[in-house]
């Protein structure tokens, strides 16, 4: 078979159709870019997608704070990190030398009542919450580069817990369903809003990613039957809207997320990513039962590549490659994102091997 573009491949893959070779995608820390400028290995200038070929460019574009125009105030500073109140009214504390998630602190939203005064009637779909250009330059980018392009942003489990944090969040599911619900339907209606004003401006994406963190080590963060009532039908809307324009949806999410899996296929996605090993994810098991009905992105141990350990990067890629690239509908990612105690070196074996492996 000839050699695709990024764009044909990775839109064949989403189809689980034939293809060259699995397709290829990464996330990076901000500190592994840095420490690999500086030892000579990425230009200053250069884009890490340009550097390994990626076939997917990603572009967020929207600001769904429900102040998108605050600017944060400074609580508290250290030398080492910074205490600010954010756009949803919530405290998070935040590292300055080094890139990490930050400390959930307090919130403002702890119940309905201020979800209701304080955060929902300004949930509207204002031009100010789009980032129009950065869009389209990005958008233009990839046509350019043969690359398949996404929107990125999040769906509306990682848009809840930042108003209120996943403690309100999850009280709130178990004792007033009715409320999280609520927010569910607004941050979805929102969503939809957004991305209709931007696409009949700025083109449409090739694909939309959605980042939704759903579960930790070994347990998701609800049961199925929670997922099904409550955050099913805000994924099953927005995932709706994306079809109904032709556009396919991968789903990131961190974490033990099997459980979920039948409600997300029947949400639509098309593709799960990131297939976490450490919490409990087996790529193997979730193609053997999933991958007749949707692509996999990752689920490869970033462990291994931490500990830059070849060997055992050698052994996975070895094991898995030649199963989930059977029946296309695999793309190589780590199942979390690069940290900067990978070694340069490490990555590009990394990658050289997952794709010699996986051309067909």
């Amino acid at each position: 078979m000839k050699e695709m573009s990024g764009k044909e491949r990775i839109s064949r893959i989403l189809e689980l159709k034939p293809v060259d070779r699995i397709g290829l995608y990464e996330h990076f820390w901000g500190d592994t870019r840095k420490k690999w400028t500086s030892e000579g290995h990425i230009k200053a200038e250069e884009d890490l997608s340009e550097h390994f070929k990626f076939d997917i460019l990603g572009c967020g574009a929207f600001n769904c704070k429900a102040d998108p125009d605050f600017k944060n105030e400074v609580v508290e500073e250290t030398e080492e990190t910074i205490l600010e109140r954010d756009g949803n009214g919530a405290l998070l504390r935040r590292h300055k030398l080094h890139n990490a998630t930050p400390e959930h602190v307090d919130f403002m939203v702890k119940d309905r009542v201020l979800w209701e005064e304080k955060v929902k009637p300004m949930l509207q779909a204002t031009r100010n919450r789009i980032i129009f250009q950065a869009y389209s330059d990005a958008r233009k980018l990839a046509e350019k580069k043969g690359q398949f392009f996404c929107w990125c942003g999040v769906n509306v489990f990682e848009l809840m817990h930042p108003v209120c944090g996943h403690e309100y969040m999850l009280l709130g599911m178990a004792c007033d369903p009715d409320w999280v619900k609520d927010m569910v339907e607004t941050y979805s209606d929102l969503l939809i809003n957004l991305m209709e004003i931007l696409f009949a401006e700025s083109g449409k994406p090739d694909g939309i990613w959605y980042y939704e963190d759903m579960g930790f080590k070994q347990r998701p963060f609800m049961s199925p039957e929670m997922y099904k009532e409550i955050i099913f039908p805000g994924h099953k809307k927005t995932i709706d809207y994306a079809h109904s324009l032709g556009i396919p949806v991968i789903m990131h999410s961190c974490g033990f997320v099997e459980p979920l899996l039948p409600g997300m296929v029947e949400a639509g996605i098309d593709c799960l990513q990131v297939i976490e090993v450490k919490a409990g994810m087996d790529l193997l098991r979730i193609k053997k039962n999933f991958g007749d009905k949707i692509a996999l992105c990752g689920g490869m141990d970033a462990r291994n590549l931490v500990a830059n350990d070849t060997k055992a990067i050698d052994k996975e890629l070895d094991e898995k490659i030649k199963v989930v690239m059977k029946g296309s509908g695999y793309i190589l990612h780590s199942d979390h994102s690069i940290p900067d105690q990978c070694e340069y070196e490490t990555y590009r074996h990394f990658v050289d091997k997952g794709l010699s492996l996986g051309t067909y």
